[in-house]
């Protein structure tokens, strides 16, 4: 871990303008709550005043509106929860795995490795893989055949990359499974959770762009496009086919259904189910309040009620 820094070293780094004393020394950064003396902390609205006005911590980063809130040593900057994340590098750099083959792992031959690639315990990559340079996969990642990894990808332990989509055809009641020929291709500096599933194209390929950052235990369904530097949440399932644009976000355990668009710059919120397609930059919601049963099976009687009062 790095040495500890001053305020004003921090400054001279990342920006922003130090409010009182300068020479302040940091050695972490913590929550308002945890912090002590030894570290720094952030602050970002009016409900968090009372953990404010408690903290014990050394240093406060705070927006220009939020710096008279306290007397601490503070860092001003425009967004005080992404220069929070500038000073939690600076004091926890990424690890970085030693490049090369643990030996349990299982490389096709015909795979190519970038430089400076790690593949870690138990992993399997099969036939004409491509990895590019500065790529981790940590322990039991499997990689199925045709795929292609971009540069700088972190992928975490567990996840599936290449396997069959769920593409199958009724005959008279009996499913005939439809050969998935698709691949998958993942862009530069995407990162992807513990136990997620991207499954490969049917026809055309499963495209994940640059800058995407996937959670833990994520569906992504065959022939899906995620645009660039989108985020989605812990529990998200995106079905087949869905078009999902670029900056956009979702919130744990929403669901999107397949072969819909969702545009650039949209925000869903965590449990919403998304069931058309958004065509409109914005925030979507669709969430019904947890309630006692009783209450919950009386407020969704008076829906279907006035539901069918306007058909």
């Amino acid at each position: 871990m790095p040495g500890p820094l001053t305020l004003e070293e921090i400054v001279a780094r990342l920006g922003g303008r130090v409010a009182g004393a300068g020479a302040t020394p940091i050695h972490q950064v913590a929550s308002l709550e945890r912090a002590d003396a030894r570290h720094i902390s952030f602050f970002t609205g009016a409900r968090h005043r009372p953990q404010l006005a408690a903290t014990r911590a050394g240093a406060v980063i705070v927006g220009p509106e939020g710096e008279g809130e306290t007397t601490r040593p503070r860092i001003v900057a425009e967004n005080p929860y992404l220069y929070f994340a500038r000073v939690s590098q600076l004091f926890n750099p990424l690890i970085a795995q030693p490049p090369g083959v643990h030996a349990s792992a299982v490389v096709a031959k015909s795979a190519q490795l970038g430089a400076r690639v790690s593949i870690g315990a138990g992993c399997v990559v099969a036939d004409d893989v491509v990895i590019g340079d500065d790529t981790c996969l940590y322990p039991r990642v499997v990689v199925y055949r045709a795929c292609t990894i971009g540069r700088r990808v972190i992928v975490h332990s567990g996840v599936v990359i290449g396997a069959d989509g769920f593409g199958i055809a009724d005959d008279a009641g009996r499913w005939v499974k439809i050969p998935q020929i698709g691949s998958v291709r993942i862009g530069d500096d995407v990162e992807i959770g513990a136990n997620t599933t991207i499954d490969r194209g049917a026809l055309d390929d499963t495209v994940i762009e640059e800058g995407v950052k996937l959670d833990n235990q994520i569906q992504i369904g065959h022939n899906t496009r995620i645009g660039a530097h989108t985020a989605v949440a812990g529990c998200v399932g995106i079905a087949g086919s869905a078009d999902i644009g670029r900056h956009c976000t979702f919130g744990g355990a929403a669901m999107i259904l397949g072969h819909l668009t969702i545009v650039d710059h949209v925000n869903v919120s965590a449990g919403t189910f998304v069931s058309r397609s958004i065509l409109k930059p914005g925030t979507y919601t669709g969430i019904y309040p947890v309630d006692e049963h009783e209450n919950w099976a009386r407020g969704a009687a008076w829906l279907r009620r006035k539901g069918k009062k306007h058909e």
